[in-house]
């Protein structure tokens, strides 16, 4: 026992030692660099300019006898603000048009798996250059960003340019019609799985058609869209589409025939 008793006296100080020495080490380690928005951006390559098919300014895509119609031209009543309340931007012939004074809209509903129509606009009379350029988005499952921006003669960073994954994948080609002409979205989701621990059992992933023309093909959404930092993986269940009203000073786009399958 007094052998034993020796050893443990002896010994106590050197663990003792070791760990505040390991502490020290972590300690004299430097922190991680503070983030900024631009860590995350590329503008290399940039996708190639596919003009697409012509299209009359009054033709709307009758949606299929099984959608779920999320505006048809009268009233936003599937729609509120994230903020609480009605959803208040503005109405006008058969389109509604951001309001940067009322903060982004959601739907009432939430979905799964989709798949989801919706027409926008980039006002004729639009200024501003690069992301403060007709900015907006739409969030699938309010979680994972496509998104909506003037790309026509408008070159920005390539994985936040129209169509893209924001902040994660670029579009194939820029399909964008110019201001004054309505542009067309054709989505088809799939919603991730998670593990008990919180991991993807399988990821979401989305293909994306613009005007006729292929952007995203079953692409692998990598985790949450993030404006500063890097995809995070956050478990959740059925959520709802979220339109963005962004805060750049240009003027604010429209959005008109939206309906979604689910799936």
């Amino acid at each position: 026992m007094k052998k034993t008793f020796l050893t443990y006296k002896y010994l106590l100080p050197i663990v003792a030692c070791a760990f505040i020495g390991e502490l020290q080490a972590q300690e004299a380690f430097p922190k991680p660099t503070p983030m900024k928005a631009q860590m995350s951006e590329y503008w290399t390559p940039q996708p190639a300019v596919v003009t697409p098919g012509t299209q009359s300014k009054d033709v709307i895509v009758p949606a299929p006898s099984d959608a779920i119609i999320l505006f048809d031209g009268e009233n936003l009543s599937q729609w509120q603000s994230t903020k609480g309340g009605p959803a208040e931007w503005k109405l006008s012939k058969g389109a509604f048009t951001v309001d940067k004074s009322k903060g982004d809209i959601v739907t009432k509903r939430k979905f799964g798996d989709f798949q989801l129509h919706i027409e926008w606009m980039i006002p004729k009379d639009i200024s501003g250059k690069s992301q403060g350029r007709g900015n907006s988005g739409l969030f699938l499952q309010d979680k994972y960003e496509i998104q909506i921006l003037d790309c026509y003669n408008n070159q920005t960073y390539v994985n936040g340019q129209t169509g893209s994954v924001y902040k994660q994948t670029p579009p194939l080609a820029n399909a964008m019609r110019k201001p004054g002409e309505w542009n067309s979205y054709e989505i088809i989701y799939k919603a991730p799985t998670f593990t008990k621990d919180g991991r993807y059992r399988t990821p979401p992933t989305v293909t994306v058609i613009q005007n006729g023309v292929l952007l995203q093909n079953h692409t692998t959404i990598l985790g949450t869209t993030e404006y500063i930092g890097f995809p995070k993986v956050a478990p959740h269940g059925d959520g709802p589409l979220r339109l963005q009203s962004h805060g750049d000073p240009s003027e604010p786009i429209s959005f008109r025939n939206i309906w979604v399958r689910e799936l």
